[in-house]
């Protein structure tokens, strides 16, 4: 996990962007009065306050090991990215009703040109941090920064959408059009939200890896089949970017154990190099014994005894 520790300045470099961002969306929104401007900056506030539980959770995640959480505590940043989601979700609901209220009373907009060129300048920055983002998260593995990226990219996205509503309705003098867009944008943000709190409730219940990943770990146990070794009860999921893989391999019962530990070895580092980042735990039992294949539950039920 030690390559993982640059992730915290990503963490901050997002931190950077939301105030930034903040602060030219706030003055657009000032200059001209739009409902649709202050939905964009109201979802640059969620950014800065995303950015700081993102900081917060990787650098959880990024601790070590200790008695407590023995698995490490890369799952934090499952939690920031279902904070984020949830911060997204509150954020349309906040553009809904300012929006709403728009259409109920419009109002002409101020200095348009001025308030969407500075709308339109915060919005590259946005842009030119989600790539950044997003390249990071993809090369980590770090959900964090991969829910930020999303967010942020939804954000100029929003912004994109603004800008053309408020200016369709600065020339046509459809005022309410600034509203209708406004929900527009609320729309497509509520959506974004909604599948990040998917992704990180899924995360939290130890849902299983890719399928193409699981394709990846047959294949290394499907390998041994030919020389009479089997393998059962294959279970995995992911916390953050780290991967836990369990199985069970069956060998014929007359090996000693110093070949069958050796074969595990073998498998194990195969998988280890097939899937980086994970934990391999597995288990030896003689393939000709009927309770060898009856221990493939989850919970397997303690066998009856009969008294001497």
């Amino acid at each position: 996990m030690i390559e993982r520790r640059g992730l915290l300045r990503y963490a901050a470099l997002s931190v950077g962007a939301a105030l930034a961002t903040i602060g030219l969306k706030a003055t657009a929104y000032f200059l001209t009065g739009s409902v649709g401007l202050l939905s964009d900056a109201l979802e640059s506030f969620v950014n800065l306050l995303a950015a700081l539980v993102a900081l917060l959770a990787l650098s959880v995640a990024l601790r070590p090991a200790d008695d407590e959480h023995a698995y490490g505590h890369t799952k934090a940043e499952y939690f920031s990215s279902g904070f984020e989601g949830a911060l997204i979700v509150v954020a349309a609901a906040s553009i809904v009703i300012a929006a709403v209220q728009r259409l109920i009373e419009p109002r002409p907009i101020d200095a348009p040109g001025l308030g969407l060129a500075i709308t339109a300048v915060a919005s590259a920055i946005n842009l030119a941090v989600a790539k950044v983002l997003h390249r990071a998260g993809k090369r980590y593995e770090s959900i964090t920064l991969e829910a930020d990226a999303q967010h942020l990219m939804t954000d100029v996205w929003t912004s994109v959408g603004v800008i053309v509503g408020v200016g369709a309705a600065a020339v046509t003098g459809w005022l309410r059009l600034d509203g209708i867009v406004a929900i527009a944008v609320a729309a497509n943000v509520m959506v974004s939200g909604v599948r990040m709190l998917r992704r990180s409730m899924l995360g939290l219940l130890d849902t299983s890896l890719p399928e193409e990943t699981l394709d990846q770990i047959k294949a290394i146990l499907d390998a041994h089949g030919k020389s009479g070794v089997g393998y059962h009860a294959l279970r995995t999921r992911q916390a953050g970017a780290r991967r836990f893989i369990s199985f069970h391999i069956l060998v014929p019962g007359d090996w000693t154990v110093q070949r069958g530990h050796d074969l595990l070895e073998e498998i194990e580092e195969r998988i280890r190099q097939a899937v980086p980042r994970s934990v391999v735990d597995t288990h030896l039992e003689p393939i000709e014994d009927p309770v060898s294949w009856e221990d493939t539950r989850l919970e397997r039920p303690p066998q009856s005894s009969t008294p001497p």
